[in-house]
């Protein structure tokens, strides 16, 4: 199908004067906005989001105060477990397909139980390299990993910031009587 000539649109763009093209009063205007957010920062103003960490959290913040919906904010990873305290994991490979920084590894093996055919011999995600995206929260048909509400996680070290399946399961036995309705 051909571009009927009366269906084409042409612009012309206006040459710019000396003083525009110094960018000169664009400065200006960048240095206003710069100026006016300096002053209504100052005293906890209406465009400051500071906090006084480790003082404050952002638990204690309200969503009309500027905080966050505990229900949108994506924290740290945790492995879910079923009713008998098993892993929820059924190693189907979805979330290390999905994810888009690659931080998620897992190793498959034959289940020990009747009511699945593979389990997790080894499952790891590197929370240095993770984006908290939460595909691969998504992603999983069975509800076995999850984003908690958590950020304040910290490591010495990078290998302590890859989190395998005991960590992760931790996570869980911690966070379970915390999870967002």
């Amino acid at each position: 199908m051909a571009i009927r000539d009366e269906d084409i649109l042409t612009i012309t763009v206006d040459p710019m004067n000396r003083f525009e093209r110094v960018f000169l009063p664009e400065v200006v205007k960048g240095f206003g906005t710069t100026i006016r957010h300096m002053f209504t920062s100052w005293g906890q103003g209406r465009t400051s989001r500071t906090i006084q960490y480790p003082e404050q959290r952002r638990e204690h913040y309200k969503p009309e105060d500027g905080g966050m919906e505990p229900s949108t904010f994506r924290g740290v990873h945790r492995l879910n477990r079923d009713e008998d305290g098993r892993v929820k994991c059924v190693a189907c490979m979805m979330c290390p397909t999905i994810c888009p920084a690659n931080c998620i590894h897992i190793t498959a093996a034959e289940s020990p139980w009747d009511d699945r055919e593979k389990y997790p011999a080894k499952f790891e995600i590197d929370e240095l390299r993770c984006i908290f995206c939460g595909m691969c929260e998504e992603a999983c048909p069975v509800d076995a990993i999850e984003l908690t509400t958590e950020y304040d996680i910290v490591g010495l070290s990078r290998q302590e910031m890859v989190f395998d399946k005991n960590k992760l399961l931790e996570v869980y036995d911690v966070t379970i009587d915390r999870k967002p309705m």
